[in-house]
């Protein structure tokens, strides 16, 4: 018997099964899941971050924090190497006393100039061996390479090969100088003397560095603005002065910056120059710096309290530096 078609069941999409009834028990259970993985994956995107970098913040807390903290703390005592734990509050004498310290102002001294003879020819001739860097050469990524070989070196190797070349009755330099006439030079014995040579180790280990870092920066200089110089007709040397250099004022003042940082730390070249190979910086303390007088103060005569001073004054100098640093290129960067 025929039936009406208005009559008859409609087909169900997807299938002859019925249809799950929505808001059933299984929809809940599902949707509870999902709620709970979301929670779950918000909490570690929430979360995650702050454990990856942990391991950096832990690290500066034992070894960055912590340390400053406590020579801070220990500055403001009298303390000994022989008796760490026995501090006596003496305030701010520590600092008072190392101002009035005559050693303290040679060192300071020493430290200055021996920052602007390093720094300033280091930079120089860094500038100069990037500008050859910077051409198209053959073998550039070994003369690239070569350039951190100094960097790479051990300084107490360098420092100790640099002491044979300086020598005054057997070093090569001597003998270069007599072959022109000039008399031998007692280079671990003067004042001036033994700053230029401690400050050519340091010119000899840095301007590699520095280079490289020049070369970076020159590499990223629009290659337009030479084309537009050499159509103006400017030679090669106008290029470098007018198009090289004002780009590199940011780059230039930061390796200014880090060499003067580094200048203020220098230890181990004059530590390993002296023929003693003592923290004095030579027998008239001609070339001591303040990170040896540090050494000196704490390690040599025992006094870490007035070495706590002496450091956190170092920590006060770098302060100062970064906030030049600031205000300059806040400077240049109006003035771009």
């Amino acid at each position: 018997m025929a039936t009406r078609s208005d009559t008859a069941a409609s087909p169900v999409k997807g299938g002859a099964a019925p249809g799950r009834a929505p808001g059933g028990p299984s929809t809940d259970k599902e949707d509870r899941r999902r709620t709970k993985l979301s929670r779950r994956w918000q909490r570690d995107a929430r979360w995650s971050p702050y454990a990856f970098v942990s391991p950096f913040f832990l690290l500066f807390a034992a070894f960055g924090l912590f340390p400053l903290i406590y020579t801070g703390w220990a500055s403001l005592h009298q303390v000994e190497l022989t008796a760490p734990t026995d501090m006596n509050w003496v305030g701010l004498k520590n600092y008072t006393r190392i101002f009035d310290d005559d050693f303290f102002w040679n060192a300071a001294q020493n430290t200055l100039t021996i920052g602007i003879i390093s720094t300033v020819p280091q930079l120089m001739i860094a500038m100069g061996i990037a500008h050859i860097l910077n051409y198209k050469l053959r073998a550039s990524t070994f003369w690239r390479v070569a350039m951190l070989a100094p960097y790479a070196t051990s300084i107490a190797a360098a420092t100790l090969v640099f002491v044979l070349l300086f020598g005054r009755d057997y070093g090569m330099i001597n003998w270069a100088l007599g072959a022109v006439g000039i008399d031998p030079i007692a280079w671990q014995d003067d004042k001036w003397p033994g700053q230029i040579a401690v400050s050519t180790i340091i010119i000899w280990r840095w301007t590699g560095y520095n280079a490289l870092i020049y070369l970076a920066a020159m590499q990223a200089i629009p290659q337009d603005l030479y084309e537009s110089a050499a159509l103006d007709g400017a030679s090669r040397w106008k290029q470098f002065l007018h198009v090289t250099l004002p780009s590199l004022r940011p780059t230039i003042l930061f390796t200014v910056v880090v060499s003067t940082i580094g200048a203020s730390q220098v230890f181990g070249e004059p530590l390993l120059f002296d023929p003693n190979k003592g923290a004095s910086g030579g027998a008239e303390h001609q070339f001591q710096t303040l990170g040896l007088y540090l050494y000196e103060q704490g390690w040599v005569n025992q006094h870490l309290g007035r070495a706590s001073a002496i450091a956190w004054t170092m920590f006060a100098i770098l302060i100062v530096i970064g906030i030049i640093n600031q205000l300059i290129s806040r400077r240049l960067r109006a003035s771009s």
